[in-house]
């Protein structure tokens, strides 16, 4: 149990950080400004935005930190069995480390006005993640072709939860992301929509460290974290 507090502690204290570099920690009402306007809190109602979706990430970020504290209990049992780790995963990362890439240069683009730009980074950052998708299809594949089934171990069984849900969670921010690019033919570089394109970024940005996470959970290297929380604790 103690090894779960402390992986909790750690994810919480990195979702903190992040949100602070997004200034949804910050108080305005401290701010320099002109009476009775708020830093930040003009028309464009951006704050509010980003702090519903701070609220909404770190709501996503608790759930799957408790699948990873009962993956940490359960890998404990005498029938776990670790599946092998599809080597198209590295391939995967990779393509959502480009989709990332990506919505951070459309956010750039579309500070800077320029549309073009903004339009091929919004285009890229959405094939790519469809990519990322069908890489995730052939993971599954692969383990089912090799007898490792949803139902077949505890451990295979955490594998297709946890890449499940992460895929969900990229499916839906990709419905976010097809309408802002949409957006993006239709009103061009606008004001409006580069908070939106912020709003993806962040987002993206998000779900690329919950699956860098997952993915050091899924590939063994938690027993070396645990083995040294241990030590830690003792």
């Amino acid at each position: 149990m103690s090894v779960v507090i402390v992986f909790i502690l750690v994810i919480a204290g990195i979702s903190f950080w992040w949100l602070a570099q997004q200034r949804l920690m910050s108080k305005p009402w401290l701010e320099p400004g002109a009476a009775g306007v708020l830093p930040g809190l003009e028309s464009t109602g951006i704050p509010t935005a980003k702090l519903g979706l701070g609220v909404f990430l770190a709501v996503v970020g608790c759930l799957f930190a408790l699948f990873a504290s009962a993956y940490f209990m359960r890998m404990e049992l005498s029938d776990w069995r670790a599946p092998p780790i599809p080597g198209v995963l590295w391939l995967n990362t990779a393509i959502l480390i480009l989709s990332s890439v990506a919505l951070h240069v459309a956010v750039v683009a579309a500070r800077r006005g320029q549309r073009e730009m903004l339009r091929l980074a919004l285009v890229t950052g959405g094939l790519t993640a469809l990519a990322f998708l069908a890489g995730q299809l052939t993971a599954w594949r692969t383990l089912a072709d090799g007898g490792y089934f949803l139902a077949g171990n505890p451990a295979t069984s955490f594998f297709y939860l946890l890449t499940g849900m992460h895929a969900l969670h990229i499916v839906g921010g990709l419905v976010a992301l097809g309408w802002t690019t949409a957006g993006a033919w239709r009103e061009g570089a606008s004001a409006r929509l580069g908070q939106r394109v912020e709003l993806c970024a962040m987002y993206w940005h998000f779900l690329l460290l919950v699956w860098l996470a997952l993915l050091v959970l899924l590939a063994g290297w938690a027993n070396d974290f645990i083995d040294l929380c241990r030590q830690l604790l003792t």
